[in-house]
């Protein structure tokens, strides 16, 4: 008879314990903001100042005289000049989710890469591609190509990551 009970009980717990389990549905990662990562500097007023160095005289310049100034600041407007165009790569479905990147160019250099669509079809391809997307954008900018390698436990979205990202350079005939 207690038997009986006992399995009745826990059957009654079970289904209530299982009937109050939520699931997460398909998320996409940061859905209020994906990770990017910029060149430092890029975007603000630091340009102006890492330009002198860039010259070659590796000194900033001199308000007092007249003739130092003039020299970086006739370097600076081709700098400021270029104009940052970005490019989106193609949308690539992997295994658990879809991944798509953005890369803003100024001249030669990739100045930023964000994610426009980085999606997990799970918590925990969630919380894998929160931590292999910045590791990813900042390879990038470090490497200045496409040519980085893939994250360890991240391979799908390592793939995704370098396919869309080698879209967005074909495009900006980036080599």
């Amino acid at each position: 008879m207690k038997r009986v009970l006992f399995s009745v009980l826990g059957t009654i717990l079970g289904l209530v314990a299982l009937l109050t389990f939520k699931t997460h549905g398909h998320t996409a990662l940061g859905a209020t903001a994906l990770p990017s990562a910029a060149l430092p500097g890029t975007g603000t007023s630091a340009p102006a100042t890492s330009t002198p160095s860039a010259t070659g005289t590796g000194a900033p310049p001199d308000p007092s005289s007249g003739s130092t100034s003039t020299g970086p600041a006739s370097t600076t407007p081709p700098a400021a000049s270029q104009p940052s165009k970005s490019y989106d790569g193609t949308a690539v479905q992997t295994r658990y989710g879809v991944v798509q990147v953005k890369v803003s160019i100024s001249g030669t250099k990739i100045t930023n890469v964000s994610f426009l669509q980085l999606t997990a079809d799970d918590p925990r391809s969630a919380d894998i591609n929160s931590q292999a997307g910045p590791l990813l954008l900042q390879e990038t900018l470090s490497a200045q190509s496409a040519n980085v390698n893939t994250i360890s436990g991240a391979t799908y979205t390592s793939e995704g990551y370098l396919q869309s990202l080698q879209s967005a350079l074909d495009q900006a005939g980036f080599k």
